[in-house]
């Protein structure tokens, strides 16, 4: 395993929060395959993020139910491909298989190559398609298309933890081609708040635990406040939008 520092680095630390929820006595989600990925190293690497802002780790655990079940959504009215965008250590391909749906994850080289490792070791047939590549550099479509998928079935994309280490134009020529070239798609993605990215909320908590993300060589670039600007300037319609807030009040109204 490389150090747990910059944007790869952050995926073993959101792992750790996610897996967490395994613990709770009524859990939001159970997934049974992330400890794979976990040793010592990376939960004292999540251990520093949080430090004194322990309700950082909740992000990261309501947003994988949130997702789940906008996942088993698009299942249900018939989705046939699932594509995780810069995927981490996402185990939705493990843990929400479904009959005719085939899963894809884009992410870098270093990072799959272990998935698939971990996965061999505990004797996990993932069924993933892995397409090593930088999503933004390279293009969506041409990564997904040199690797099997078809742009006429109806997908859905999930945007996990990635948009607030891009730029604004990275993040509009994403959605622009996925509107571009696929007949039907549906993507769900979480985003930070402009003052959030430039620690200006004056929540020192909430600032420190950006500032540590930094200190670990992974900086927020990214935050916007006016998401109906962001989807009409890409010609998408907003299905559904919510904040942590909401979330936490809908999945723990105790």
């Amino acid at each position: 395993m490389s150090d747990i520092r910059e944007v790869t680095g952050t995926a073993f630390v959101v792992a750790e929060f996610r897996a967490r929820e395994n613990e709770e006595p009524h859990p939001l989600y159970v997934d049974p395959i992330v400890c794979i990925f976990l040793d010592a190293r990376t939960r004292a690497a999540a251990e520093a993020i949080r430090a004194d802002f322990p309700a950082g780790e909740n992000m990261p655990r309501l947003r994988t139910r949130y997702f789940d079940d906008r996942l088993g959504e698009r299942i249900a009215q018939g989705g046939r491909q699932v594509v995780i965008l810069g995927a981490g250590l996402d185990t939705r391909g493990v843990r929400k298989r479904a009959p005719g749906v085939a899963y894809f994850e884009i992410d870098d080289a270093g990072t799959l190559d272990l998935k698939k490792t971990r996965y061999a070791a505990n004797r996990i047939d993932a069924q993933v398609t892995f397409i090593p590549g930088d999503y933004v550099a390279s293009g969506v479509i041409p990564l997904l298309e040199a690797n099997g998928f078809d742009t006429g079935l109806p997908s859905f994309f999930i945007w996990e933890g990635n948009t607030m280490y891009l730029t604004r134009p990275d993040v509009m020529k994403v959605l622009g081609d996925l509107k571009e070239n696929l007949r039907s798609f549906a993507i769900s993605f979480d985003y930070m708040d402009e003052a959030v990215v430039e620690m200006t909320t004056g929540e020192v908590g909430a600032t420190g635990f950006v500032e540590r993300f930094a200190a670990m060589g992974a900086p927020w670039t990214f935050g916007f406040d006016d998401l109906p600007a962001l989807a009409g300037e890409a010609g998408l319609a907003i299905a559904d939008a919510t904040n942590v807030g909401k979330l936490h009040r809908f999945y723990w109204p105790a």
